[in-house]
């Protein structure tokens, strides 16, 4: 495996993303009514934009836009409805905003109109597998893209909680995609990999995960992590209520950073931007 000593930076709008340097906060707008922290609660034009400017006032350096529900038992949509949930939404930020977008989506359709539309890079919770035009289409776009492990479907994936070996069969899907992306035309520095904390992981997976965060960097590609308000955050906090979750959050979120992560995926900006600016301080090395 040629892992590259130095992961190249990503420069997005005006902003450089210095891999290593400091912990990035990918902040999420889900314009979806069915999310499972938050939805419904922006996905009207103007309430998504009320949302993306407070979170970029709480200091988040991308903001992930989903039309798509991905939690456990989601119901896919069509590609219209996803199309027109997401399109106007990008378009209306980026007339006011210049933060990097990322559109959260596993069709390339979507992801094209997306990039048409504003957004600077795709987020794909599957990895790139759902759609097989979808890892050519990023490669015309010339845009990075975050490629996540998942199993199934969100309405299966639950159930596929079996691993051999779960830290060496992630990294080995992560390996498959990553090389499917770059005979795709992508380039290993447009590349990132998210390994995916609650698709098709139990509880204590998720917890396992967080502790070998280290071990994914073998990749050689920037880390997302995405632990935000998740279930099992909730049952170690006897939480039900995702929107309550935020401690919970802060400590998995530095778990994350401990490990090496260089993004963290969140819904609470201002509160995370305080936890990476001090677990940066304790780990990392500038």
């Amino acid at each position: 495996m040629n892992v590259p000593a130095h992961i190249p930076s990503w420069t997005l709008r005006n902003q450089t993303f210095a891999w290593g340097s400091r912990t990035y906060l990918m902040g999420i707008l889900n314009v979806t009514p069915d999310s499972f922290s938050d939805g419904g609660q922006f996905n009207s034009q103007s309430a998504a934009l009320s949302q993306a400017h407070h979170l970029v006032k709480a200091g988040i350096d991308i903001l992930d836009i989903g039309g798509q529900s991905t939690r456990p038992q989601a119901i896919e949509i069509a590609e219209a409805e996803e199309l027109d949930r997401v399109i106007p939404v990008i378009q209306a930020i980026r007339s006011q905003l210049d933060v990097p977008i990322s559109v959260d989506t596993t069709r390339s359709s979507v992801a094209a109109a997306a990039i048409a539309a504003g957004a600077d890079l795709v987020n794909d919770v599957s990895g790139g597998t759902y759609d097989p035009q979808m890892l050519s289409t990023v490669a015309h776009l010339q845009v990075p893209i975050i490629l996540m492990h998942m199993r199934g479907t969100p309405q299966t994936m639950q159930q596929l909680t079996a691993y051999q070996d779960m830290i060496k069969d992630i990294i080995d899907f992560l390996q498959q995609q990553i090389d499917a992306a770059l005979v795709a035309g992508i380039p290993r520095e447009f590349l990132a990999i998210d390994p995916g904390i609650g698709f098709a992981k139990t509880g204590p997976q998720n917890l396992s995960l967080l502790r070998e965060i280290a071990q994914f960097k073998v990749l050689g590609c920037p880390i997302l992590v995405g632990p935000s308000r998740k279930s099992f955050i909730g049952q170690i906090l006897n939480q039900p209520d995702p929107q309550q979750r935020v401690w919970g959050t802060a400590a998995a979120c530095c778990a994350a950073i401990q490990g090496g992560a260089d993004i963290l995926r969140i819904h609470d900006g201002a509160a995370m931007r305080e936890v990476c600016q001090v677990a940066d301080a304790i780990w990392r090395t500038v």
